[in-house]
Order: structure tokens, then sequence, then C-alpha cells
């Protein structure tokens, strides 16, 4: 009997800070693709953002809050650790070299992330490495993607993941849920407390380390 092949979903992001969403996608995916895993991967030098963000020793631990109690959910940090930016495809490398040619390694996308792909590092490259697997998220589109995309999804897009390393896309469903972390910083320096935005604790240690506060740097 051949041995079934191990999968990895890969959920990478700023999470400034982790929100109900992110979670939300992650079990939505581990039980659309049987994960064996999924690996929280914060960013540690986002090339792409403007604006600093939260200092990555908060931002770790929230995660790891976040996902406590949470069978088959692990933090990864080793884009908090590698010095300058941070590039996708560079993780997706380091996680082949580490981990053989023969799990299937599956990155993680909102549709948001999948239109802006062609501006990604490399993005061609991804699916060397690994699969996609994209779900609407916060009220952006998948039809019409940019051209350059589009062009992606046609060559490789899939009704299901095939039982390989890497190399497809695929798409899945998952809850609607109205939050993005943009808006929670936004109603968080205005001194509100959306606790039911933020994973269980997430509320507490952004108060108690004051975070996301007006009159002062987080730190």
């Amino acid at each position: 009997m051949t041995a079934r092949r191990r999968r990895i979903g890969l959920l990478g992001g700023t999470f400034d800070p982790i929100h109900v969403g992110h979670v939300a996608l992650a079990r939505s995916a581990r039980v659309a693709f049987g994960f064996d895993e999924v690996r929280f991967l914060p960013t540690g030098v986002s090339w792409q953002k403007s604006g600093q963000a939260t200092p990555a020793h908060h931002r770790l631990e929230m995660v790891r809050l976040a996902i406590a109690g949470q069978p088959g959910f692990v933090i990864d940090d080793r884009e908090v650790r590698r010095a300058g930016n941070s590039y996708t495809v560079d993780t997706l490398s380091e996680l082949r070299t580490e981990l053989g040619a023969e799990p299937m390694l599956v990155l993680l996308l909102g549709s948001d992330q999948l239109r802006n792909l062609a501006t990604w590092h490399r993005y061609r490259e991804l699916l060397d490495f690994a699969h996609i697997a994209v779900t609407r998220r916060e009220q952006v589109s998948l039809a019409r993607l940019p051209d350059p995309v589009e062009t992606l999804v046609a060559a490789h897009g899939r009704d299901a993941l095939p039982d390989a390393p890497s190399g497809a896309i695929a798409f899945f469903g998952m809850p609607y849920v109205p939050v993005s972390a943009t808006r929670l910083r936004e109603q968080l320096l205005a001194g509100e407390r959306p606790a039911e935005l933020l994973p269980r604790g997430i509320l507490d240690y952004i108060e108690r380390e004051r975070l996301y506060q007006p009159d002062r740097a987080n730190g």
C-alpha cells in the first residue's frame, strides 16, 4: 500500500493583527484539502507594504495566541528571522529543500493577493515549489483577473489539486468574514474594542502591550 503524501498548507501575511478571518481561512483550507498541518508564516519585512508594521515579536506572539490549541496549526518564524525583504518564493524554496520532493505544499491566498500576484518577486516560479489555493476574501472578486494572472490560472488551474507536490492552482470556499487588518487597526486606534473580530486572547494582549495606540509607537 502506497503511503499517503504529506499535505502542508502555508498561510503567510503580516498578521498585524491576526484576526478571525485568517483563522477561518486556515480552517476552511484544512477541511477542503485534508492538510496534515497549516503553517502560519508571519512576514518579516514586507517589501510591498508602506508604513511601519508592528514589531515582529508582537505579531509572532499574537499568532501563537491565536492558534494555541488548534490541532494542526503551527507557526513558522523563518521570514521574521530572515534579514532583508521577505519574498515568498525564497520561503517556498527553503521549505522544499528542508521537506524534500514528496510532500504537497500549498500556498494559501485570498482573492486580493491573487489579483496582485503578478507584482510578486519571481511569481511564475512559485508553482515550481508549491500549489496555490485561492479563496475569495473581503469582497474582492475573482472575476476579470489581470492578464498575467489570468494566463497563469488558465495554464495551471484545476478543479481539484492533483496528488502531486506542486504545480497547480485550485479554488476553495470559506464563510464570509467581514474583517480586515487595516480596518481593525483603525478601530483600535479610535479606542474601540472589536473583540468579536479577534481570536481569543488577542485583544487582551493588544491592550496589555499598548499596541495600535496613537500616543506612542508600537514597541
